[in-house]
């Protein structure tokens, strides 16, 4: 898979958008995928939030990866780890990206 670490603010929404491509930089048609993402502390010990999938061009390979604000207030950890999921229509299965989640206290109320 893919590695890609962010930073997130403690109370905050916060969604990333991405692009599924194969190794010829053409988009992966996401027609008949299921995606899933799960926030794990690092130690994947204790599961922390269910990431919210939405593929929103299954043509165009486009999907985003979402945790409202409500979620986020409930990471204390400094950092947490993800993954995301996709499922063919046969049921296959691969991990196309991982990392990192670094969190960051916000100031403004």
């Amino acid at each position: 898979p893919g590695t890609y670490d962010m930073t997130i603010q403690r109370g905050s929404d916060h969604a990333v958008n991405f692009e599924a491509k194969d190794s010829n930089s053409a988009a992966i048609n996401l027609t008949g995928y299921t995606l899933t993402s799960q926030v794990w502390d690092s130690g994947r010990t204790t599961k922390a939030a269910d990431a919210t999938m939405t593929i929103t061009n299954a043509a165009g390979g486009l999907f985003t990866w979402k945790l409202t604000d409500a979620q986020t207030a409930l990471l204390t950890a400094d950092e947490y780890r993800y993954d995301i999921l996709f499922t063919d229509g046969s049921g296959d299965k691969e991990y196309w990206v991982e990392g990192t989640i670094y969190m960051s206290q916000g100031y403004t109320a």
